[in-house]
């Protein structure tokens, strides 16, 4: 995995949110899926981490989002924690994974990826993480990849043309939008299998 990515470790995240402001409105599911690769340098999706979040204080909800995700943030049976909590269980995680891959960082990978990485960078903000394993700005967008291997980038039609279908009852939930994000990228990347292989064999000398 460290060679495949140039020492990154590719995690899938999707976040359910009270809007499309970053700054001002609830972070309310988040989902990183991890990935793994086989002996033959095949990827797969690995162990799926899902965590429902409590609105941050004073944070925005937007009833448009909401009717689109079907989130109720305020329903009794919600199990949801607080956002730090749910970002320092996921981020534990992630960091052993990087260890486990010898890798130097994750990077996220999403469906409108900056979307999902804006959201979860303002949330550590407000917590007060030091420690994120992901990188900063960097992402891979399963969007552009979809366009270029399926020509589309709406994720349910990508997932159908990469014949993976789709369950609409599921959708707009982080960990099966994160699902098959991964299934998706995976799928983009083992198609690619051969010409790392080539590259890798081509490749000059290290210094």
């Amino acid at each position: 995995m460290a060679d495949r990515f140039r020492g990154f470790l590719p995690v899938v995240v999707d976040v359910e949110t009270g809007g499309f402001n970053a700054k001002t409105d609830a972070l309310l599911e988040i989902a990183a899926v991890l990935l793994e690769i086989d002996d033959e340098g095949f990827m797969g999706r690995g162990e799926t981490i899902r965590y429902h979040v409590k609105p941050f204080e004073g944070a925005n909800l937007e009833p448009a989002s909401l009717a689109v995700n079907g989130i109720d943030p305020d329903h009794p049976l919600r199990p949801a924690i607080d956002e730090r909590d749910a970002l320092q269980r996921t981020f534990r995680e992630v960091r052993r994974a990087v260890r486990e891959n010898r890798c130097s960082r994750a990077v996220l990978v999403g469906h409108n990826a900056h979307f999902d990485l804006g959201f979860m960078n303002e949330a550590v903000e407000r917590s007060s993480i030091k420690r994120n394993p992901f990188h900063p700005f960097s992402c891979f967008d399963t969007v552009t990849l979809c366009g270029v291997a399926f020509g589309q980038t709406v994720l349910a039609r990508a997932a159908i043309a990469a014949g993976l279908g789709w369950d609409e009852t599921q959708a707009h939930s982080a960990s099966y939008d994160a699902e098959m994000t991964a299934d998706l990228f995976c799928k983009v990347v083992n198609r690619f299998r051969d010409n790392f292989e080539a590259a890798l064999v081509n490749a000059p000398p290290q210094p």
